[in-house]
């Protein structure tokens, strides 16, 4: 399913901030417009999956003519400069999701043998132990 919500986009020297105002001010950057564009779309679609599967309630977009660029940059303390304007970011959530937020890979790895044996003795799961470790670790 498509969702499209109006994003500002602040120029700034080096590039653009988006901000999508109707989801908590929500951010990203990019190093040009391209690049913003992207980030802004996969911004959008990990806030969306995210509150979806824990159950939050997704904000209603706001109309395009509704969103006021010199108050949400005021908001967040910087100028909407020369170059800054609004446009919408639409994204299929579900797909997006299929193809950067569950698509496994496969990783080699190498650990001693004794330690290998113990955990086979034990029916490990070895990606499920890799994965929880490097959660804990990053998050």
């Amino acid at each position: 399913m498509n969702v499209v919500y109006p994003a500002c986009f602040l120029k700034e020297e080096k590039g653009y901030s988006v901000i999508f105002p109707d989801m908590d001010y929500l951010a990203t950057q990019g190093d040009d417009l391209h690049e913003a564009i992207g980030y802004a779309t996969e911004a959008l679609a990990g806030y969306i999956y995210f509150e979806r599967k824990e159950g939050r309630e997704i904000p209603v977009a706001s109309d395009l003519s509704t969103v006021d660029i010199e108050k949400v940059a005021k908001e967040i303390g910087i100028d909407a400069t020369e170059g800054s304007f609004v446009n919408l970011i639409s994204v299929d959530v579900e797909e997006y999701a299929r193809h950067h937020f569950e698509k496994t890979i496969r990783k080699t790895l190498t650990i001693p043998y004794w330690l290998n044996k113990m955990a086979e003795d034990r029916n490990i799961n070895f990606s499920k132990v890799l994965k929880e470790a490097l959660i804990k670790e990053l998050l």
